[in-house]
């Protein structure tokens, strides 16, 4: 991605890997830190164990279950220690699906456990859908938020005043997020709901989490197609004269943003 980024002139302010903290290596782990810290592009990584992908049987059912949320205390103390395994490690942005778990990582954060400079990312799986919950999530710790891709651009609005913690959008979602092509509404999505990332997956083609070898040939051309997505949305924006406001690189910490009261005085 960083390559293909590169060969078309692309920004990439930061890098999501979805199959998370758990399910790599040390080496592997730091690899990554130190390819994103040479471009300024912000690495986040998701925090495990997640319900999703251990024996609930609920998440298998249409309803869906409890979704990818922590499953019980042995769970939650999985994220706790990817958080404080990935930030040893020089990891700065931590993805997290579960309002526990995110309150539980600020509070470590607020304490000094992790990082002052960590970032938490909501993850598009538990997105907030109104205003009330947007703010929630940034209470209980968000510093960015991703929101479903087919909230109408009257739901940004309303988010965006009561809110300045960043957004997250696909302009392209996966299948498994409802599979929306949103290219046509960049400008006016940015103008309404900045600041925000806008965020490339790729519909009609299949997941790749949890990843492992046996995709790689997948995911590496998919990775390449999200990037080509990003320089469409770019040249698009280019011809309706609306491709300027971009932050610079490297830009990644949100400013002050409003939290409820930890037990640690902050």
């Amino acid at each position: 991605m960083l390559e293909e980024s590169t060969r078309l002139g692309l920004p990439v302010h930061r890098v999501s890997q979805g199959s998370g903290v758990w399910m790599l290596t040390d080496d592997e782990i730091t690899e990554m830190v130190q390819a994103c810290a040479e471009r300024s592009v912000e690495l986040c990584l998701f925090t495990g164990p997640r319900g999703t992908w251990d024996i609930g049987a609920a998440t298998r059912t249409d309803s869906g279950g409890a979704g990818p949320r922590a499953r019980g205390h042995d769970a939650l103390a999985g994220c706790v220690e990817d958080a404080v395994r990935a930030t040893g490690l020089g990891v700065r942005c931590l993805l997290v699906a579960d309002e526990g778990v995110l309150w539980t990582l600020h509070r470590l954060r607020t304490a000094g456990v992790l990082p002052a400079d960590t970032t938490f990312k909501v993850s598009a799986l538990i997105g907030p859908v109104n205003p009330a919950s947007y703010a929630v999530f940034e209470r209980l710790g968000a510093d960015s938020l991703n929101i479903p891709s087919d909230l109408a651009l009257t739901h940004l609005t309303e988010i965006r005043r009561v809110s300045r913690a960043p957004m997250d959008l696909y302009v392209e979602a996966p299948d498994d997020l409802g599979g929306h092509v949103r290219m046509y509404e960049v400008a006016e999505l940015v103008r309404r709901g900045a600041p925000l990332y806008l965020k490339f997956g790729l519909s009609r083609a299949a997941g790749i989490y949890p990843y492992g070898a046996q995709l790689r040939e997948h995911a590496l051309a998919t990775a390449r197609e999200r990037v080509r997505r990003g320089r469409l949305v770019l040249d698009l924006l280019a011809r309706h004269g609306a491709d300027g406001g971009m932050s610079p690189l490297g830009s990644r910490l949100p400013g002050t943003l409003r939290r409820f009261p930890t037990p640690e005085g902050n």
